[in-house]
Parts: structure tokens; sequence; C-alpha cells
């Protein structure tokens, strides 16, 4: 049993205002479930990111202007598909770096690693596994520059002050002159947003309802999922996204692993994401408040994304 887990899913099923982690979304199936989401037609992020990384990659590499070798470190690399065209860019250029790719999950960086092997053998790569920042205070040791990803939106998921101290940690590890390539998800036409998130099919809903699987099968809880849905919304004024999972009656969950019952009562949410949406403004001030110099935005040709280069 994953103890983690199971204290974080007490804790917020038993707090005032229930909620769980989004981190928790991606199990075997929820990875999977995922990769369904990111080939909606309505869910631009991904192929606004990729337009961005596909069609910029020299500007990137001209705004960034390391005059000698550096690193690329990605943080949350996944499979890479958005990376690749900036990566191929570069060694198509000769222009020398290591790629620094690290995931908490083994398995993806196994993949990953023996796709790139496969189709761009002259990349030199050093895959990193396990927590972020034990790795990268190891990594930003030294004199050589760095260029740090953090791709595809990835800071949306959260909080205002929690999105600030985390940046402020990337800084602290950061040498002065380091660079950093940020995705942000921009705001735009609402509809276009609640599409995304809301999607006809219900992929979303299988999503989020497979947290209750997995806590099923991992806790041996007794959720029915027919007794729970799924509901989000965006307000536009604050650029959030909120899901939810809602309980459709009142009822009892017992989770045989940890000896406890949890009560849901009818209608109670149980909040499982936030996914922030940005104007190009508050990316700049959230920059400076970090401890950043925002250098240049990158957007795609409809202005739905950036990724936005910030420096040390």
């Amino acid at each position: 049993m994953n103890e983690t887990f199971a204290k974080d899913v007490v804790a917020g099923l038993t707090a005032k205002e229930k909620h769980l982690s989004s981190k928790y979304f991606y199990d075997t199936n929820g990875s999977r479930i995922f990769q369904e989401i990111m080939n909606m037609p309505d869910y631009y992020l991904t192929d606004s990111e990729f337009e961005i990384l596909s069609l910029q990659a020299k500007q990137i590499v001209d705004a960034v202007a390391f005059n000698k070798p550096f690193n690329i470190i990605e943080l949350g690399a996944g499979d890479g598909f958005k990376t690749f065209k900036l990566l191929e860019y570069l060694v198509n250029e000769h222009i020398a770096f290591n790629y620094v790719p690290i995931d908490i999950s083994q398995e993806a960086i196994d993949i990953l690693s023996e796709k790139l092997h496969e189709r761009l053998p002259e990349l030199s790569i050093q895959p990193q596994v396990g927590d972020y920042f034990e790795i990268l205070n190891e990594k930003f040791q030294g004199n050589t520059p760095n260029l740090l990803l953090f791709l595809g939106s990835n800071i949306g998921n959260y909080l205002k002050d929690d999105a600030i101290d985390l940046l402020k940690l990337f800084n602290n590890v950061m040498n002065s002159g380091d660079k950093l390539l940020i995705g942000m998800d921009l705001k735009k036409n609402p509809i276009t947003i609640k599409n995304a998130y809301d999607d006809k099919e219900g992929v979303t809903k299988r999503f989020n309802l497979n947290l209750l699987i997995r806590m099923n099968r991992e806790l041996e809880a007794d959720f029915k999922i027919d007794d729970f849905d799924f509901y989000c919304y965006y307000n536009p004024e604050t650029g959030r996204v909120k899901s939810y999972i809602v309980s459709l009656k009142e009822q009892t969950v017992l989770f045989k692993k940890l000896n406890k019952t949890i009560q849901f009562n009818q209608n109670e949410l149980i909040w499982t994401e936030l996914s922030k949406k940005y104007s190009l403004s508050e990316i700049e001030k959230l920059a400076t408040i970090s401890g950043f110099k925002s250098k240049q935005h990158f957007l795609d040709c409809k202005h739905y994304f950036t990724d936005s280069l910030w420096e040390k």
C-alpha cells in the first residue's frame, strides 16, 4: 500500500471541504485516459504547445542565447512528445547540449529514453528518476548554463501562493543567467476553455472517476462509481477552472485496508483539480515576484497558449 496516497486520501476526504490531489490521477489507467483527453479535438493545450515548440524552436534557442554547451533539464518529461521538436532542432544544428529529463515514473523515463535513442541517436541524454528538487540541487552545481523546462501548463495546477513558492524554489537552485521556459495556458473565450475541460464524450468525467476506482483497488474502498458524477466550471474573471466529483446521494464508503469509513452527503463535492489561465501581464508579474526577468513570450497562432522564457 502507498502510505502517502492513503494518508492524503484520508486527510482530503475528512476535511471540512473534501478534496483529492490531482497528482493521484496518473496511475496506469489514469495516464491512458489522459492520453485520450490530449487527443480530443476540443482539448487545444497539447496541440498549441506542440505548434510553438515545432515552429519556433529556432527563435527559442536564439532567445536562450547560451554561447557554450548547456543542459536542458525538463521536469515531468513524460513521453517527451512536445519537447522532441526542440531537441531535434538542436541536434540537427549541431548545438552542444545535454538533455536531462526528470520524471517520478521509471517506466515513463525508460520509454522516453528508448524512443529518443532510436529517433535521435546523436542526442546526449542523462535521464533521472525521482524527486525534482533533490535532482535539481545536484544538477545546478558547476558552471554549465541551464535551460529548465516546465511545460504543459503544469504551473496552472497550483494555487497562487503555492505557484509562487514553487517558482521561488526553482529560482533558488538556479544560477544567475540560467533560463526557465514555462508553459502557461492563456485566458481566452470562456466557451473554448469550458469545452476543453467538460467534453461531451465524458472522457474527463472518466478521468476524474478513475480516482474512485484507484481507491477501490489500492485501499480496498467500496465506492459505487454510478453514485458519483463529475462537474467543472470556468470563472473567466479569476482564470480558474475547478473540477469536482459529486456524491449523488448520502452514502458511506468503507476503506477496508485502512479500517475506516467516510461519510458523503448528497450533492457533496470533492475538489479534484485546479487549472489556472493567465493573461500576459499576470505572467510577467509572476516572473518578477519569483525573482525572474520575463524575456519573451512564444505564442501559438491562435494566441491560446504561451511558452514564456524567463531569466534568473
